[in-house]
């Protein structure tokens, strides 16, 4: 009778946790949503809602020759352009999926996407958020993404 009581405890505690785990990565990923919602709307309020104030963004390509580039934005430069985005350009980043990992107030999440501009397929590649929780808010402290036009159907981790 112990044995079934104390199973029965155990198995409680792991539904309890795993639901746990499970909410704070959906929280995590309406960050990356949001994010993404203020990129296709051009609402660089949205936008700006998902960023810290202290946000790092990079940008990685192989389309500008071999030994490819690394150029650094600024959080209101991002910001900047988002708001003066031509209201005729279209932008949708498709993500493929989503690698959510956690560890306290810090999350990782990985998403391979693909790019399409005025519904014109541009570039693929993947996009790499480091978020921070402070004040029970998860915010992007860093992003970095990848760009290239080669080997795009090769994005999705086969599973």
């Amino acid at each position: 009778m112990q044995k079934s009581i104390l199973f029965v405890i155990v198995l409680v505690i792991s539904f309890s946790l795993n639901a746990q785990e499970n909410k704070v990565k959906s929280d995590i990923k309406l960050v990356v949503d949001t994010f993404f919602k203020g990129l296709h709307k051009g609402d660089s309020t949205l936008m700006a809602s998902t960023l810290h104030k202290n946000i790092k963004i990079q940008t990685t390509s192989s389309m500008r020759g071999p030994n490819g580039f690394l150029q650094t934005d600024s959080r209101k430069k991002l910001l900047t352009a988002i708001a003066n985005k031509n209201p005729e350009h279209m932008y949708l980043e498709k993500l493929l999926s989503y690698d959510i990992k956690v560890d306290g107030n810090i999350a990782s999440v990985w998403t391979p996407y693909e790019f399409y501009f005025n519904s014109n397929f541009s570039h693929c590649g993947a996009n790499s958020f480091q978020l921070f929780k402070e004040n029970e808010q998860w915010k992007i402290i860093y992003l970095v993404d990848m760009r290239r036009r080669d080997n795009c159907n090769a994005l999705v981790d086969k599973k």
